[in-house]
């Protein structure tokens, strides 16, 4: 009898990936309609595996697979898994952590010089019929010699580095683990927050969603940046503060802000931040290509068949799950 893996959700165009590569090591798939919470409960009851990507995996879930030994998460950040229950429980949490770092960090780039040059402004007012150079330009600076903060310090901040440096970007990181310093690529480092924030020209947020660094940049870190500088999100919207951000933005605390990323995601109608001029927002879109899709779906499937061959994923996140006496793939997934 072959082995049931739950996918709670998905949103390329089919799972013929996972499926050839999971018929492989004598599994089928499970998909979910809904992804919502009871339905994957349900669902979840006899499965050896899941695959998530953005639904909110509830731990009763979990707790409904006693079979389970792993979850593979379609990308790197795991803030829609119960780690800490997993964990607990005996289950393996599985990522790929070298998901869309091309994507990722081209699209912070392309938010960064949308920004820094106004090309938003500039092409609707020249859409619009008026040809208004001196009005939108006024006071334009010069990017080469400009100062980009990195906060965070991971794979897809680092592919973001020669980016910016290739547009002649000062680049200054901070991730609280990181001395002063700086490293054989350029990079300054410090692991002062308020250093990073007041000297930079643009600020690129490069963080995990955790519950040490939800709402990371609120009111007081708006206000020490410069007038004149930029936040740029492409990591996840609950890190900063949205009320917070409205107001800078409002009160010119920065001078604006480009996001791929938002609190709640598709945003209600009538969000405030989507309504003012000086906001770029794109629709979660910057991790997206087909050709990483493609790659994410064969190594998120990938893992969840290493896990069901008894083997454990290079990837694994918990891995102190592997001295439990409760671990489940040593258990046999009892």
């Amino acid at each position: 009898m072959s082995s049931r893996v739950l996918v709670t959700d998905y949103m390329w165009p089919s799972l013929d990936i996972e499926r050839g590569i999971l018929a492989e090591a004598g599994a089928e798939l499970v998909v979910a309609e809904q992804g919502e919470p009871d339905e994957l409960i349900r669902l979840a009851d006899g499965v050896s595996a899941i695959l998530t990507n953005w639904k909110r995996l509830p731990a009763e879930a979990l707790e409904a697979a006693p079979g389970c030994v792993v979850v593979s998460r379609y990308g790197v950040g795991v803030d829609n898994i119960p780690v800490e229950r997993a964990t607990e429980l005996g289950i393996m949490v599985v990522n790929v952590p070298d998901f869309c770092l091309d994507e990722v960090s081209d699209h912070a780039m392309a938010l960064l010089l949308a920004c820094a040059r106004r090309i938003v402004p500039f092409a609707g007012a020249t859409r619009s019929g008026t040809w208004d150079l001196l009005g939108i330009g006024r006071g334009l600076p010069r990017l080469r010699g400009q100062q980009l903060g990195i906060l965070g310090f991971g794979n897809i901040a680092r592919a973001l580095v020669p980016k910016a440096q290739g547009f002649g970007l000062e680049v200054l990181a901070y991730t609280p683990r990181l001395a002063r310093g700086s490293d054989a690529s350029g990079v300054r480092t410090t692991n002062d927050l308020g250093e990073l924030l007041a000297s930079s020209d643009y600020v690129s947020v490069h963080a995990p969603a955790t519950p040490e660094t939800r709402g990371l940049i609120g009111e007081a870190e708006l206000r020490a940046m410069k007038p004149t500088a930029y936040l740029i999100n492409t990591s996840r919207g609950a890190l900063v503060d949205e009320d917070a951000l409205y107001r800078a933005l409002v009160e010119g605390w920065i001078a604006g802000a480009g996001l791929d990323v938002l609190a709640q995601e598709p945003p209600p109608a009538g969000h405030p931040l989507l309504g003012l001029e000086n906001v770029i927002a794109t629709p979660h879109a910057g991790f997206y290509s087909e050709a990483a899709i493609e790659e994410l779906a064969t190594k998120a499937a990938r893992n969840a068949a290493t896990a069901l061959r008894g083997e454990v994923p290079a990837t694994i996140l918990n891995p102190s799950v592997l001295e439990q006496p409760n671990f489940r793939l040593r258990a046999g997934g009892s």
